[in-house]
């Protein structure tokens, strides 16, 4: 097959199968478990006072802000160790947060998907192109258990699309590559909040751990599992 033909299939694909993306932390990947283990290891090397699931919330919600805060995008290794040193500081825990953040992000090989993604993911995609739209850098992506689950042309990271979440550029630019009958599935408080606000179609999946936000809008979709995203798909389009 030609360069032109590979260009004009990809072209049909797009139009026959709408883009679908998840987020990766928290609709994929159970990052406080996956996280909280890696710091966990670092809190019994050190004798922390703190558990290490303690400093991953902490870490966590810094790292978020900093996002939030982000105007000129940097990668989310930068806003990552800034967010650990903060932590270290606030919490009086010793360590080297350059060495420590590339442990931390280094682990995320090894976070646990949510377990209906395995079987879950094939679902969605037998009706729709499924991607992630996730806040970090390409590298740290394709360390995860996600990256072989996908297809690299649906992955829309931050890196890629300069901006952060919940910023309305990063989903208009998302909506903008994915095209006509683009779905995004959101668990956080914020994404969902983020997508809504940007006009994005939105199925908030239902994670433990998260809520939506009080004052935000109210998903008009929800959903418990992949599954039963896979069959609300229809009714967004």
């Amino acid at each position: 097959m030609g360069q032109a033909d590979e260009h004009r299939r990809q072209d049909a694909d797009r139009v026959v199968r709408p883009l679908v993306t998840l987020d990766l932390f928290s609709a994929l990947i159970d990052s406080r478990t996956g996280g909280g283990t890696a710091l966990s290891r670092l809190a019994r090397e050190r004798s922390w006072s703190v558990t290490g699931e303690a400093v991953y919330s902490a870490w966590d919600s810094t790292n978020k802000e900093l996002q939030r805060q982000c105007r000129t995008w940097v990668p989310f290794r930068e806003l990552s160790e800034q967010a650990l040193a903060a932590t270290y500081r606030d919490l009086g825990l010793p360590g080297d947060p350059a060495e420590d953040t590339e442990r931390l992000l280094a682990s995320v090989a090894d976070w646990p998907l949510w377990p209906d993604v395995a079987e879950g993911l094939p679902v969605l995609a037998s009706g729709s192109r499924v991607g992630v739209l996730s806040n970090v850098d390409d590298d740290i992506f394709a360390r995860t258990r996600v990256a072989p689950l996908v297809a690299d042309g649906a992955v829309l990271t931050s890196e890629r699309l300069r901006s952060y979440k919940p910023s309305p550029a990063l989903y208009h630019e998302a909506a903008r590559r994915a095209g006509r009958g683009y779905v995004h599935v959101a668990t956080s408080a914020r994404d969902v909040r983020g997508a809504l606000d940007a006009g994005i179609s939105t199925i908030r999946l239902r994670r433990p751990g998260h809520r939506v936000d009080p004052d935000g809008p109210v998903p008009p979709f929800e959903a418990a599992d992949l599954a039963e995203t896979a069959a609300l798909l229809p009714q967004l389009r």
